[in-house]
């Protein structure tokens, strides 16, 4: 007979178990035992924790003027979370595996990375460029991205923007400033990349990293600009053909690990993959029909994906598609009346452990 006071599972099976919990649980069960404790700050675990909740995906959105957020999550619901412990007053302008860039509402110039889950945060120094006052057209960085590799060290802020001096037209310059959190300073290069388009609010919203790479999609739905930032280079990615210059709504996702463009007619929601990225070889994998929800497609815009499932945010709503049982489910609804619509201020969200401060 085995030893009754043995543990009931190998350790490596509750690892597993462990690693399967939503964030908050994982830290209220550090009081269990010492082992337990200290799981959050170990490379092992953290990796496996990491690895495991970036194949979900949830949607995070504002609902009010304060700091709450609300995230849903396809299997637990909707949930709240604040950027309270920021002490300021933020808007979210790029999402990356577990960690949020937020820029600061009252004082122009101040950019914060945080991980809202285990609430541990970074201020960004500021660059001797002073480059948000020099983009054009609005004061501030046309585009940040945020770059974060679960499997890595460390994480990238990228901001960029047309060049103007003041009084004039942008130049056509493109100043790209880069942000490197293990040496903790700005890098910049300027590209010339005339004509190349510009960027509506949802295009800067859905900022995709795969492949070592930062993407955005041009509001003239040309191609998708892509920041290799390995090598400080600007690289145009050609989009469907089918698509490349057709009339219907286009969003730039992710899905499980490569790029992806949705495609949104009246009737029907056609998901697209980038199956060879050097090839720039797209496929479709799923055509969806809208008819059910024909009320309200024209305001409703496509947030985050996987394989299972996909969110879309409308005025007030989120909802879900689930793609194995083509059901449709409203997911939460904004009571009462709110200014902003939920897909103005909302971005794909993972659930991680990463951390803000590996060189501090």
């Amino acid at each position: 007979m085995g030893n009754p006071k043995g543990p009931l599972f190998p350790d490596e099976v509750i690892l597993q178990i462990l690693a399967r919990l939503p964030v908050k649980s994982l830290f209220r069960f550090k009081s269990v035992c010492k082992a337990w404790c200290l799981l959050p700050s170990d490379g092992y675990f953290v990796t496996l924790f990491n690895q495991v909740s970036v194949k979900e995906q949830t949607l995070v959105a504002e609902v009010s003027d304060s700091s709450t957020l609300i995230c849903v999550d396809n299997l637990r619901g909707v949930s709240e979370f604040s950027l309270e412990f920021l002490r300021d007053r933020v808007r979210i302008r790029a999402s990356c595996n577990g960690l949020l860039c937020c820029a600061s509402v009252p004082e122009k110039g101040v950019y914060y990375v945080c991980n809202p889950s285990t609430r541990e945060f970074r201020m960004l120094p500021r660059s001797r460029e002073r480059h948000v006052t020099r983009f054009y057209p609005d004061g501030e960085a046309a585009l940040v991205g945020l770059a974060c590799d679960v499997g890595k060290k460390g994480f990238y802020v990228v901001m960029a923007g047309y060049h103007r001096s003041f009084g004039h037209r942008p130049d056509g310059s493109f100043v790209c400033l880069v942000f490197d959190s293990e040496s903790n300073k700005w890098r910049k290069f300027v590209s010339a990349l005339e004509g190349c388009g510009g960027f509506t609010h949802m295009s800067k919203n859905q900022v995709v990293f795969v492949n070592g790479k930062l993407h955005w999609l041009m509001s003239g739905l040309c191609y998708v600009l892509a920041l290799d930032l390995e090598h400080d280079v600007w690289r145009k990615v050609s989009l469907p053909d089918e698509i490349s210059c057709g009339g219907n709504r286009v969003y730039l996702l992710e899905l499980d690990g490569f790029l992806s463009v949705i495609q949104l007619s009246d009737v029907w929601m056609k998901i697209w993959k980038m199956r060879d990225y050097e090839s720039e070889v797209w496929c479709v994998v799923d055509s969806i029909s809208l008819r059910c929800i024909k009320g309200l497609v024209p305001g409703i815009f496509p947030i985050c994906q996987t394989g299972e499932y996909v969110f879309l945010a409308t005025h007030k709503q989120v909802l879900v598609y689930q793609r194995r049982s083509k059901l449709w489910k409203e997911m939460f609804s904004v009571k009462g009346s709110y200014s902003l619509p939920l897909w103005f201020s909302a971005h794909a969200f993972r659930s991680t452990i990463v951390p803000c401060n590996y060189a501090l």
